[in-house]
């Protein structure tokens, strides 16, 4: 549980940190509208922190180590959300700077960032899919439990 912790933490860090980039960037060089800069914030926060204060929560009441999908999550997932963190701020900082890009550099980075949506989506694929049998374990457990006679113990 406390690793999972741990990797919340990170993603709130992280979080914090591209809030206050994006604030201090944009007030920095005079920007005032929208940029992709001011989302990553809230991506960090909720797919980074969130999902895994949900995950320790999880393995409070199961073993999530156990189902290989959740080990093809998190590596999934660990590189598909800061990968997806990075190229949206660098669209970012494109927005900002009003950098002119030629169509190739474009393509490029929206390339980049939508392999990075997707690794992001199967490593959450691969999360609903874990917590689905863990739920299920964790309920024919009770079943069994509830199934034993009082004084009988479980080994």
């Amino acid at each position: 549980m406390r690793k999972y912790l741990n990797y919340a933490r990170l993603y709130a860090i992280a979080a914090m940190i591209a809030g206050v980039f994006y604030r201090e960037f944009t007030k920095w060089n005079g920007f005032e509208g929208e940029t992709m800069l001011g989302k990553v914030h809230g991506h960090l926060f909720f797919l980074g922190m969130l999902v895994f204060i949900i995950v320790a929560l999880f393995e409070r009441f199961g073993n999530l180590d156990q189902y290989p999908s959740f080990k093809k999550f998190k590596i999934t997932y660990n590189i598909g959300l800061p990968f997806t963190a990075i190229m949206m701020m660098v669209r970012g900082i494109t927005e900002v700077l009003n950098i002119s890009l030629t169509k190739g550099m474009d393509y490029t980075i929206s390339g980049l960032a939508g392999i990075a949506h997707i690794l992001t989506g199967v490593g959450l694929i691969f999360l609903l899919s874990t917590l689905q049998k863990c739920a299920s374990d964790i309920d024919k457990r009770k079943v069994e439990t509830k199934a034993m006679p009082n004084n009988a113990k479980i080994i």
